[in-house]
């Protein structure tokens, strides 16, 4: 029996697979520092012990995109160890915090199976979920991933294209407990902009820019133990005629980061409802992001309420020159320069208790 472990190629998919994914993984403290060390987060509640207890938490949670992309790192070797690229997410929802020396086991559904005409590659569809040591379940999405086929000529199972919702509903949103306690953030961040602050239409150029180093790139994929050939393997990427493809998840956290101005009184990520990886980012890309606030809700709490936002992550140009294509005229239309096109929602502290639904 071979010991080689190379991972499955498009034609082992089969829609109804389940993918229990190795090995569990406990994340501590040095992963959050080495976290912010790599992506400059500086995110209210994960940045200090006294602020989360002054928010209301009994200790500090770890960076929701830190969370995610562990997560995702577990599913790499069975779904995208010979990815092509990661293209898209739907219906990502953070369902519980994580917190240091909390352990995440990680098992995958495939649900939809597209071979592309080239046949030399295709789609896969996978529905995962994170769970803790208690087997609670803390973290759930669905990805899309093109994959290479093993043999262009190999037979194919039939397309199977699932539905995917285009926004995670106000319904869907996972609830956590956040008191009133949560009023204290301005204090502690120095700004007062709240959810009552924020105008649907509303655009945010966030100021700062993060060139993407080589260096960092690569350690932030290995923190995650992301193995995917596409960001590692220089020799095939050359060989392609390519570079090594810096991972759409720190391209995600680096523009979380840089988007915290503006939004410095945000305190989870709640849902992620879409996201496309529009272009490939490549060491030496310099990042820099802007936002749109797409929606306003509440979400039935006197003190938290809901912000759906677009983030578009652009590279090698100012944040200001970003354009936001039309979501609704079907597949936008990008700019070469769009790396990301991230559509998520936050949950940020109110200040009035009293604003009821529009």
């Amino acid at each position: 029996m071979t010991k080689d472990r190379n991972g499955n190629f498009f034609e082992d998919f089969r829609v109804g697979m389940k993918l229990r994914h190795a090995t569990p993984r406990t994340l501590t403290e040095g992963d959050r520092s080495l976290y912010i060390g790599l992506t400059g987060s500086r995110a209210v509640l994960a940045t200090a012990e006294t602020n989360a207890r002054r928010l209301g938490l009994h200790a500090r949670p770890l960076e929701d995109l830190l969370v995610f992309n562990t997560a995702f790192g577990k599913t790499v070797p069975d779904v995208s160890l010979n990815a092509v690229a990661n293209l898209g997410y739907a219906d990502v929802r953070f369902l519980a915090p994580v917190f240091p020396g909390d352990t995440l086991a990680v098992e995958s559904d495939v649900i939809g199976l597209k071979e592309n005409t080239s046949r030399k590659s295709g789609i896969v569809y996978v529905r995962s979920t994170a769970r803790n040591q208690h087997g609670a379940d803390v973290l759930t999405w669905i990805r899309w991933v093109m994959v290479h086929k093993r043999d262009a000529q190999a037979p194919c199972a039939e397309a199977v294209v699932p539905p995917l919702e285009a926004v995670v509903s106000p319904d869907r949103l996972p609830r956590h407990d956040f008191g009133a306690a949560v009023s204290n953030v301005t204090a502690l961040t120095g700004v007062m902009d709240l959810w009552d602050d924020y105008e649907v239409g509303e655009r945010i150029d966030h100021p700062g820019a993060m060139a993407v180093n080589d260096s960092d790139h690569s350690i932030a994929t290995r923190l995650y133990q992301n193995t995917a050939k596409a960001h590692f393997d220089a020799r095939a990427a050359s060989a392609g005629g390519g570079r090594r493809l810096v991972y759409g998840g720190h391209v995600m956290s680096l523009c979380k980061a840089l988007a915290y101005d503006g939004l410095e009184n945000a305190l989870t990520m709640l849902a992620i409802n879409a996201g496309s990886h529009v272009n490939p980012t490549f060491a030496g890309d310099t990042l820099v992001c802007a936002t749109t606030v797409i929606d306003k809700f509440d979400l039935g709490d006197n003190a938290v309420g809901g912000l759906r936002l677009r983030m578009i992550g652009a590279k090698n140009v100012d944040a200001a020159s970003i354009v936001f294509p039309d979501a609704r005229a079907g597949r936008p239309v990008h700019a070469p320069d769009v790396v990301l096109d991230l559509d998520y929602t936050i949950a940020i502290p109110k200040k009035s208790a009293t604003w009821s639904n529009r």
